[in-house]
């Protein structure tokens, strides 16, 4: 990697909160400006850096710093030169001449060292020295801490992390516990952490060391989406990370749980390794989902057969039977599940079950995981829905930087409580729902449990609905007018392991045979920047067409259909800003995407009256980058939800281009067209459920471009990813002893 060596001439530019500079260095040949995140860069510092050479679109030839290294002074001219520049606060060129003629080749022991020593100086009272040590102090603080990190490995954005997390700690954190960093800073793993731990002579057989590889290994198995890790297979995969015994791995996970730090049950028959969390987290569950199926509620004064065939004259429809009885259910029981594939009328139901319960003087509050399929419950029932973190009212406070404001302390103020998409919904959020939910006040659960699961750990909807404790309607009967559609039809079909229909006359299910990915690419590109909006002139290329495919890797991966989408859809021009990020560049106008939580991320909000604050953008949410703050290099993005983020550089690993998402990505959202290419990659990956909830994303139009083999494996391959989870166990243990103990 290129190096270059010289002195800071002046700063174009620094931003305070990320370490982000511009800046021009003097190597006494010529002048270069050097871009990067350095966060203790002054004027006169003597700086070694590390990186490539760029050509940026508007200033030409840059050093783009990955790693920077500060040689200080040892001459008096340069120890004098460098106080003069004003790299030190409270020193200027004529007290830097006073201190380097009374300290010589001293000076910079007596500022590390001896900083009570400048009283010597004529001048220097307690004041400023108390200023220069402040200043002195910060500067040698994040300068240290960015050299002892980078010497790992840690790259420049995550020693700022790391900072700005921990602060002045910073160092003793790491030194105490690298390991921590694996769970705090993203993109720190198991061998960066150990690789620290290792230097600073943290023994391979130590207990500590074992317990934190032990530790991660079942985090990065939750994050998977599982709610424990099988404790056989946690030795072996903890024996191999690690490189120590099975005895050594046994004794330290039984260490783990007597220091409460784990917990092993025995599920069906089988040992489980929990972190408390999820434990905790399915245990309060549990409880709840219980307490809430049992408990006994008022019943509504009205005559519901006759409500119900009011509403049918209503709207001219006629309800089925299995309908009727998910209507009836969610009036006469605390909690009810509806589930039921495309067309079999959820929404329908819905506001019939809103217009019983308002009917009888009841308040109602509906919800949804994601902001899209809030908007989306909105507009099909005309009135309001949240996101559920709304609905929990998400705010600044917590260790992490926020938390819900409705708890158990206090709970959400109304009767009745619609949550939809629920096949979305995470262990973590289904708790902080269930706490803010008051018994006797009725919980509707609607979603569609062949969708795929949540991305956060858990099944819960599945778990819910085979725990046999809560009242559940399966709907399968398709509505009239939702059998005309092919793209409900062939969802049934997929479902059921049937070929589906393809190129049907004026239908809305098409296929388009290509056999060579280069061809389904050249098809895909065609399609969305030509034929359909040339077929249908109010389809947007941006906002209506959505790619989706399975894998993120390969030519017909997103991150391939992404870089050759914003080459077609947004091109590089002069009149437009971009920012490279890693491998990616963002330019005004991209279609991106939010690809983790993130509670702490502020937005602001245009109101009608006065603009609206608040935290939180999540795993899913689109939008589009509405500027790009050339200064500090900040992405601004305009989410779906009117929600305007500041990215700044250390949060860009959040954000990724949205021209192509992955079907696990488009979960609770819905999109005029969905384009998907069908070929040939892993099983696991390519199966009937994702191909299943893939094509429900779409509204009017879902085209399929490649094989038919690919269409014809995945519809036969009923293989998924299994997700370990003990909800449903949990649930059912209890339900069977009351039974047990019911029947004595």
């Amino acid at each position: 990697m290129p190096e270059i060596q010289g002195i800071i001439d002046d700063i174009v530019f620094q931003n305070e909160e990320n370490g982000y500079i511009i800046a021009h260095l003097n190597d006494k040949k010529e002048k270069t400006t050097i871009v990067g995140i350095v966060p203790y860069i002054s004027e006169g510092q003597n700086l070694k850096l590390t990186g490539e050479w760029v050509n940026h679109p508007q200033f030409g030839k840059q050093f783009k710093i990955t790693h920077c290294e500060e040689v200080m002074p040892s001459s008096i001219a340069g120890i004098e030169k460098y106080l003069a520049s004003g790299v030190i606060q409270g020193i200027g060129p004529v007290t830097a001449k006073k201190i380097v003629h009374h300290f010589g080749e001293n000076t910079m022991n007596v500022l590390d060292n001896e900083i009570e020593r400048l009283k010597e100086i004529d001048g220097v009272g307690e004041k400023k020295i108390k200023l220069i040590l402040e200043s002195y102090s910060k500067q040698r603080e994040v300068k240290n801490i960015m050299i002892f990190l980078q010497t790992y490995g840690v790259t420049p954005n995550q020693c700022v992390k790391i900072y700005k997390k921990y602060g002045a700690d910073s160092i003793k954190v790491v030194q105490d516990n690298p390991y921590v960093l694996t769970e705090t800073i993203s993109g720190v793993g198991f061998k960066i952490a150990d690789k620290i731990a290792r230097s600073l002579g943290i023994d391979k057989e130590s207990p500590f060391r074992i317990q934190s590889g032990i530790n991660y290994v079942v985090n990065e198995f939750c994050a998977m989406g599982n709610t424990y890790m099988p404790l056989e297979r946690l030795q072996r995969e903890a024996k191999n990370i690690l490189e120590v015994s099975e005895v050594e791995i046994e004794n330290n996970i039984f260490d783990s749980v007597v220091q409460g730090k784990l917990k092993i049950e025995n599920i069906d028959e089988q040992k489980c390794v929990f972190t408390m969390p999820f434990y905790y987290c399915e245990l309060s569950i549990t409880k709840k989902i219980i307490t809430l199926a049992v408990a006994s509620y008022d019943s509504l004064e009205i005559d519901i057969d006759e409500e119900i065939e009011k509403f049918e004259n209503e709207k001219n429809i006629q309800f089925a039977v299995s309908q009727k009885a998910a209507i009836c259910g969610a009036v006469e029981n605390g909690m009810e599940v509806i589930t039921g594939g495309p067309g079999t009328g959820k929404t329908t139901i819905i506001n019939c079950i809103i217009d019983l319960f308002e009917k009888a003087g009841m308040k109602v509050n509906m919800a949804a995981p994601t902001g899209r399929a809030a908007k989306r419950m909105t507009e099909a029932t005309g009135r309001e829905a949240k996101t559920i973190h709304r609905l929990l009212e998400l705010g600044m406070g917590g260790d992490d930087g926020s938390q819900f404001f409705k708890s158990e302390e206090a709970p959400l103020d109304c009767d009745v409580i619609i949550i939809d998409e629920a096949s979305m919904i995470d262990i973590m959020l289904m708790n902080s729902l269930l706490k803010a939910i008051s018994i006797g006040t009725r919980l509707i659960i609607v979603g569609d449990v062949d969708q795929l699961p949540s991305v956060g750990p858990g099944n819960v909807l599945r778990d819910v609905i085979e725990s046999n404790c809560v009242k559940v309607v399966k709907l399968k009967e398709i509505f009239r007018q939702a059998r005309e559609s092919m793209i409900i039809v062939n969802a049934h079909k997929i479902n059921n392991g049937e070929m589906p229909i393809l190129n049907k006359k004026d239908k809305d299910f098409y296929f388009i045979e290509r056999n060579e990915p280069d061809k389904i690419l050249d098809s895909i590109i065609t399609l969305i920047n030509t034929r359909l909006p040339k077929f249908n002139k109010e389809w947007d290329k941006m906002k209506n067409i959505q790619i989706l495919s399975p894998m993120r890797k390969g030519i017909l991966g997103i991150e391939n259909l992404n870089e050759k989408l914003q080459e077609i859809l947004n091109p590089k021009s002069i009149h437009k800003k971009e920012k490279e990020y890693r491998n990616t560049i963002f330019r005004v106008g991209d279609k991106v995407m939010q690809i983790k939580n993130n509670y702490a991320m502020k937005w602001n909000k245009m109101g009608e009256k006065h603009d609206e604050d608040g935290v939180g953008i999540f795993n899913g949410d689109v939008g589009y980058v509405e500027d790009i703050d050339e200064d500090n290099e900040n992405v601004i993005v305009i989410f779906d939800d009117d929600k305007r983020v500041e990215y700044e550089g250390i949060f860009l690993d959040e954000l990724t281009l949205a021209y192509a998402i992955t079907i696990h990505k488009s979960q609770g959202s819905e999109f005029e067209v969905v384009i998907m290419p069908m070929f040939m990659g892993p099983p696991l990956l390519m199966n009937r459920n994702l191909l299943y909830t893939g094509i429900t994303r779409a509204k009017n139009m879902v085209v399929l471009v490649g094989k038919t083999k690919a269409i014809n494996f995945m519809k036969d391959n009923n293989r998924s990813f299994e997700r370990y989870s003990a909800l449903g166990w949990r649930i059912r243990q209890i339900v069977d002893a009351n039974l047990s103990h019911d029947e004595n």
